[in-house]
């Protein structure tokens, strides 16, 4: 639960910029430039300086102490942004804000690959990742709250009092890390009461059952090893072009405040832009957790962010019409179009667990990619967001819609590279499990076949044919076959 609630924390203090900004942030602090956009910038660029070593550092200090005391200052920085008079003061208090919350995401997607086996991994990082909606959710139902209640109280305005309460619940929820995160299964949190050594001892044997490394301290050895291989750079390409083709939900909100009457009167108030966007929210929230269902179940993680990308090309084909030829474009099919593009933000779930299939071994390696892949993203949004959705532009962003169709294309080919990739070389080269318990003698489990996806079950052993696919034991003519006592790994190929 502890999990959850950061994740929601996160992002309801890296949404409210927006929710402020559409309910009179704007206005008081004469923001009438791209300052949202460098709001953006100077976040994303100390976002993504910080993040590769912040990824190292959780390799050598315990994730209860760095986590937990990072959430600390960015709560400290999210309230001290109530004070600021100037985009100046805002830019400075967001650059240290994404300095202290780079390892929040991407510092939780790599405990959950160390504790985590394959047919649990999306479904976890799914559940983790729809929390970000949830904290989007609730900054914008949270600042109709206070634009209804607090606005005016004690002096302050409606958006420095959402800065505020953020920051409360940050530092709260920021000191309960320090005795609920547990660490690393090989090192575990000794302040986490609820954590017991046998807890520990359990996770240690599913991380050799299922042929997970376990977690250690970043070497050069292993740095080098990670930027030879050709893994770090197509899952940092798949995941950086995933994320940019899903951003124009992000501007929603812009969007609705942009609309007028025929009278020349806004059409929505400003608690109804903060409001309308929850609906997208939830439908995200919904989404996420189906794709990562479906990856698990069916032990596939490819054609699902196939699927997403063909879905995200609907929104981008109709809102690059209609910024270009609004008359010719129904306003309902805008709408649509956003509400849609909520669907297709479950790619980065998929894009992890895939990477943990691919290298199951190399948990530095593992750690290494997941920070280079982000901050990827980071470096290149820092000076593309400004370019592609200026909010000068808004609603009728010039490239913006355009190249996001663009980047739907590049990750349908780029999945098929990497699935082919896979298929004819890592699956022939990287064994998933090397322990089987009580298999008869004949199966060859060096078979060329990652086994990415291991299950523990109860009963007859499953042989493996010729080619790859599953028999069950039980079906053998051999009476003396094992039944019943032993546990077996059941062996499902990556589909």
């Amino acid at each position: 639960m502890l999990t959850i609630a950061r994740i929601v924390i996160k992002y309801l203090d890296q949404q409210n910029i927006s929710n402020a900004y559409v309910s009179g942030m704007k206005e008081d602090l004469k923001l009438y430039g791209n300052e949202l956009n460098y709001f953006t910038t100077w976040f994303n660029v100390a976002y993504c300086i910080f993040l590769i070593p912040s990824q190292i550092i959780l390799t050598y200090v315990r994730p209860s102490l760095w986590l937990p005391g990072l959430e600390i200052l960015w709560g400290l920085m999210t309230g001290l942004i109530a004070t600021t008079h100037n985009a100046k003061q805002v830019y400075v208090l967001r650059a240290f804000l994404g300095m202290c919350e780079s390892s929040a995401w991407p510092g939780m997607m790599t405990l959950f690959m160390h504790w985590y086996t394959p047919t649990e991994l999306a479904k976890r990082m799914g559940f983790y990742h729809s929390c970000q909606a949830v904290g989007g959710m609730m900054s914008g139902a949270l600042q109709v709250a206070i634009t209804n209640t607090l606005d005016g109280a004690h002096g302050l305005a409606g958006w420095r009092w959402l800065f505020v309460i953020n920051a409360i619940i940050t530092v709260i929820w920021g000191f309960l890390g320090f005795f609920m995160i547990p660490d690393l299964p090989n090192r575990p949190n000794p302040r986490s009461f609820w954590f017991t050594k046998e807890h520990a001892r359990m996770a240690m044997e599913r991380l050799e059952r299922h042929n997970r490394a376990e977690p250690k301290k970043m070497t050069w050895a292993g740095v080098r090893r990670t930027f030879s291989s050709w893994v770090v750079y197509f899952i940092a390409v798949l995941y950086i072009g995933t994320v940019l083709a899903s951003y124009g939900y992000a501007y929603f909100n812009l969007f609705l405040k942009s609309l007028k009457n025929a009278n020349g009167t806004k059409t929505w108030t400003t608690s109804q832009v903060n409001a309308i966007p929850i609906g997208g929210g939830a439908i995200q929230v919904v989404f996420v957790w189906t794709w990562a269902l479906l990856s698990d179940f069916f032990a596939t993680r490819w054609t699902l962010i196939i699927a997403q990308a063909v879905i995200g090309l609907i929104p981008t084909i109709i809102m690059s019409i209609w910024t270009r030829h609004p008359a010719s474009v129904a306003l309902s099919a805008v709408y649509a179009s956003y509400f849609i593009s909520y669907i297709c933000l479950g790619t980065a779930p998929l894009i992890m667990s895939w990477l943990s299939d691919i290298i199951p071994q190399d948990p530095e390696a593992r750690s290494l990619i997941v920070g280079v892949a982000i901050a990827g993203y980071y470096a290149i949004s820092a000076w593309s967001q400004v370019l592609v959705w200026p909010a000068s532009q808004a609603p009728y962003y010039k490239y913006g819609w355009q190249s996001a169709l663009a980047l739907w294309i590049l990750v349908m080919i780029m999945t098929c590279v990497l699935r082919y990739i896979d298929v004819r070389y890592m699956l022939c080269a990287t064994p998933q499990i090397h322990e089987y318990k009580s298999l008869p003698n004949d199966i060859d489990i060096h078979r060329p076949k990652r086994l990415a996806f291991a299950r523990e079950i109860h009963g007859d052993a499953d042989a493996i044919s010729e080619d790859g696919r599953e028999t069950v034991a039980g079906e053998s003519e051999d009476p003396n076959s094992k039944t019943g006592k032993d546990v077996y790994t059941k062996v499902v190929a990556t589909s």
